[in-house]
């Protein structure tokens, strides 16, 4: 379990580029086993899970898979997020990943059966369902917790965005905030908690990533 920084991929990066995976294997050997069992954006941080073999990587992999992980997220958004301060809201969309954007939309919204179905009966159509809540305003940003319950690609960040509250720093789906650390330009989302059975013990763990620090001087308004 590590917590991965903003602006490093997890794996799979262009050639040249660093990854999360990369860095492990560097440092643990050639002859190690590294098993990506789940990701983040590049832009985005926060906690990620690998396996140490190959049982503990397909045990968590199937976690994932059977969506019995439980996924907390925290994000600083623009505008006014659409529902009362605390109250929890669920989104079910359509999305698509659009190869000539490089980057997802959103096709349609509805309830949980007619989405799904829609969803299975276009190419390249997917179902997306999110639980939302807004924890704190200030100004021009609030401060979101979000537990996706599938892990589409993009899939916080163009929900969010559809409903005209884009991620801070977040360019790509319309944000005119920046997020900056180091020089480098950020998106204000963070993979904060993952729980999920623990592949050797069985036992529920839950995992916990520190929101970072940068955000809290950025946007301080929020952290009171």
């Amino acid at each position: 379990v590590l917590d991965k920084p903003a602006g490093l991929a997890t794996a799979n990066s262009p050639r040249g580029d660093s990854s999360l995976y990369v860095e492990l294997v560097n440092r643990f050997g050639d002859g190690c086993f590294v098993g990506v069992v789940s990701r983040l954006d590049k832009p985005v941080s926060g906690v990620v899970i690998f396996g140490k073999n190959k049982t503990a990587a397909a045990c968590l992999a199937k976690q994932f898979r059977e969506r019995t992980v439980r996924k907390e997220y925290v994000a600083i958004v623009e505008k006014r997020f659409p529902s009362a301060l605390g109250t929890w809201v669920t989104w079910r969309d359509r999305v698509r990943w659009d190869d000539a954007l490089h980057r997802a939309v959103i096709e349609g919204r509805g309830e949980r059966g007619d989405i799904q179905k829609k969803a299975n009966e276009e190419p390249g159509s997917l179902f997306a369902e999110t639980v939302a809540r807004v924890t704190k305003r200030a100004g021009e940003v609030s401060l979101v917790e979000l537990q996706p319950r599938t892990g589409r690609r993009h899939q916080l960040r163009v929900q969010l965005a559809s409903r005209g509250c884009p991620i801070v720093g977040d360019r790509m789906y319309g944000s005119r905030l920046p997020l900056k650390f180091e020089g480098a330009v950020n998106v204000a989302l963070h993979a904060q908690k993952l729980t999920f059975e623990h592949p050797r013990t069985g036992v529920c763990t839950t995992v916990e990533a520190e929101i970072p620090r940068f955000w809290k001087l950025q946007y301080s308004v929020l952290f009171l």
